[in-house]
């Protein structure tokens, strides 16, 4: 094996590896006991996506919920309040929505040790626009934990159960920012950038969608780019294929830690060809890196490319991950 095929076999391998991917899989246990990772006859409400669409007049209300390690929220409580609000809203606008309000559920050891946490909470609400709204208390807990969900509501919907092969796989990533060490977290949220423009740039999403330039998105997870990739294959039942060197990618940064690492701006959209230059030039006009970094082909892998030599990473025909392709409206 030579060099680059070495070095696009280990990247794969490291993926394939990687604790994220583990915590997704955990997804499939959870839907499959659940029984809701199959299709159940009229069952109005796609499991698999970022966020659950519900059916409602001539739109959808979203409805979003993140939960966070405790290791995280012991270790950096505000920030975990900061991100429960904006994880939440990536969802929202990677489904084509606009959020309504914000609930949370809050457990601390006393009001001091809670304080951070609702700090962080109160900063992002106000940053982004979306109030919260009511949620949970304790106080009187033996330790740190919290839950966020978020409302929305979409006239047109981006999924992740559209990609078709032939389309274009576009890539669009905040860079302006930097890594919130030791987690794997790109901050370009709270890194200089104003209210205005983190609003503005979610808009983006249901700009495209009520535009019709594009049907399908998903917001980059704590899964990394090749998960996220994964997760929206599977949902769509096709395959994808990743030039790794078209990846936007920040200037210096390691190639292994930027494909598992969970940008606070990153998408995934299939894009139909004849839509992807303007789909990308959306992002670009606010200072979003967008390329175009691969392809979406018939079949069920997801292989990685560079320097022309090409691996496959997983084949969800064989091992799902979410458990959630193919489920029918």
């Amino acid at each position: 094996m030579d060099g680059a095929a070495s070095l696009v076999a280990s990247l794969a391998a490291e993926i394939r590896q990687s604790r994220a991917l583990a915590h997704k899989a955990d997804i499939g246990l959870v839907t499959s006991r659940l029984g809701i990772g199959v299709p159940r006859g009229s069952q109005p409400v796609r499991v698999g996506d970022d966020c659950a669409a519900i059916p409602d007049g001539d739109g959808f209300l979203l409805f979003a919920i993140e939960g966070f390690l405790d290791s995280f929220v012991s270790a950096m409580p505000w920030f975990a309040g900061y991100c429960g609000v904006m994880v939440n809203l990536g969802d929202i606008a990677a489904m084509g929505g606009r959020p309504i309000a914000v609930v949370d559920a809050i457990w601390s050891r006393d009001q001091t040790q809670a304080a951070p946490m609702l700090d962080g909470l109160s900063v992002a609400s106000t940053r982004y626009g979306v109030p919260i709204v009511g949620g949970h208390s304790n106080l009187r807990s033996e330790g740190e934990q919290l839950s966020v969900a978020v409302l929305g509501r979409a006239s047109r919907l981006l999924t992740s159960f559209d990609a078709q092969p032939g389309h274009v796989l576009v890539a669009a990533i905040d860079l302006r920012g930097a890594y919130h060490d030791p987690y794997p977290f790109w901050d370009a949220s709270t890194r200089g950038a104003s209210g205005e423009r983190l609003r503005g740039d979610l808009d983006i999403l249901p700009e495209l969608a009520e535009a019709g330039l594009c049907g399908v998105a998903k917001d980059i997870s704590n899964g990394g780019l090749p998960g996220t990739a994964l997760m929206l294959a599977e949902c769509s039942g096709v395959g994808f294929s990743i030039e790794l060197d078209r990846i936007p990618r920040p200037e210096g940064a390691d190639l292994g830690r930027w494909l598992t690492a969970f940008p606070s701006f990153g998408l995934l959209l299939s894009v139909a060809p004849r839509d992807a230059t303007a789909v990308m030039a959306r992002f670009a006009a606010r200072g979003i890196a967008a390329a175009a970094i691969g392809t979406c082909e018939a079949g069920t892998r997801l292989d990685l490319i560079q320097h022309g030599r090409r691996e496959t990473c997983w084949d969800h025909s064989i091992m799902p991950l979410l458990g959630c392709g193919g489920i029918a409206a």
